[in-house]
């Protein structure tokens, strides 16, 4: 038996997003359906596996009253552990194969979740608990549901099982439908550290601390300056500057990266396979670039809050909203110069309007 459940994310560990999930797992309060949402789908998948583990597992990893449920939930169901008639024994699972865990992917050549799978996902956890107290079904890339599924599954969102919660993991929380986002509790989570630049030379991360300083203190600007004809000149300039030296950070990151790269691949490769690897590193950086004007921003409002300013909690919201829906756009082929100054002039009006 474990001494500790599933660890989360090194760069996630402590943050106040998990701080939140484990509080009220502890006090039974966790809210029937999730939707966890951010740049990278694997570790949202984590983030999903260590909330299952704690929620299925948990008579393995705490004393008191947990330990005592689960004991006597085993007793009712007089299960050993080879799942047998006998002794109430409950042994650990990993999340992913718990009895009481279900998921469900997309398939097939259009990568979609169907209406099908979605029923039998459906029927499934309208059943009591095997094994735990709880049952835990993970959707991974919930915005791949077509519409007949969707709405289906939105039934069930309206009226969740007892007993079951329900997590969804997207990249694209934009792509499910308003209603579906509107029935669960969001949790974004956003990788830390500097991943996007770490096979750039020392001259390009360089340039892009000093982007995000630039940003960082752009902001300090308008939450701070009077709004003179000047300044807003200033501020207006700056933000064409800062969208120069994010593509100047973009193209030389992707050059860089490619160059390592193409020396690997197979020779055998056509002209559209290259240019679909190639398209794949420019758009893996630029989203982990995002992520981290995201937290840049972030960090600002936290700054102001401690400062005093209240309105920073709003305005951290809205540009964040702002944020995703512009970073949204560019899996539409809407150009990344576009999506930030986009970002950038919402911010402008958002942060100098006090």
């Amino acid at each position: 038996m474990p001494a500790a459940p599933t660890p989360w994310p090194e760069s996630l560990a402590g943050t106040p997003a998990v701080a939140v999930i484990e509080r009220a797992i502890s006090r039974h309060r966790l809210a029937n359906s999730l939707l966890l949402h951010g740049e990278n789908l694997g570790t949202l998948a984590n983030v999903a596996h260590g909330i299952a583990d704690r929620l299925l597992n948990s008579h393995c990893f705490t004393a008191g009253e947990d330990f005592l449920s689960s004991v006597t939930l085993a007793k009712e169901h007089r299960l050993d552990q080879t799942g047998s008639k006998g002794a109430a024994v409950q042994q650990y699972f990993p999340p992913k194969q718990h009895p009481d865990f279900f998921a469900l992917r997309p398939a097939g050549k259009m990568r979609q979740i169907s209406a099908e799978v979605t029923r039998d996902l459906i029927g499934s956890i309208q059943v009591s608990p095997q094994v735990s107290h709880r049952k835990v079904a993970v959707i991974y890339e919930a915005d791949r549901m077509n519409v007949a599924a969707a709405n289906i599954f939105l039934k069930t969102l309206e009226e969740p099982p007892g007993s079951t919660t329900i997590l969804l993991l997207t990249t694209r929380p934009y792509a499910l439908l308003a209603t579906i986002r509107s029935r669960c509790l969001l949790f974004r989570f956003t990788d830390s550290g500097n991943e996007a630049l770490a096979d750039a030379d020392e001259s390009t991360r360089t340039l892009w601390q000093g982007t995000i300083a630039n940003y960082t203190a752009w902001l300090d600007q308008l939450s701070s300056s009077v709004a003179t004809k000047g300044a807003v000149t200033r501020q207006i300039l700056s933000v064409y500057g800062l969208v120069t030296r994010f593509n100047a950070v973009l193209s030389a990151a992707t050059e860089q990266v490619w160059k390592q790269q193409k020396e690997k691949l197979p020779a055998e490769l056509d002209d559209d396979e290259i240019e679909a690897i190639q398209t794949g590193i420019t758009n893996g950086i630029r989203f982990k670039l995002f992520a981290e004007i995201e937290r840049a921003t972030s960090q600002f409002a936290r700054q102001r809050l401690a400062a005093g300013d209240d309105s920073a909690r709003r305005l951290l919201g809205a540009s964040i909203g702002q944020l995703e829906h512009d970073v949204g756009l560019l899996r539409l082929n809407f150009n990344e110069s576009a999506a930030l100054e986009n970002f950038l002039l919402t911010s402008l009006r958002l942060w100098s309007k006090r």
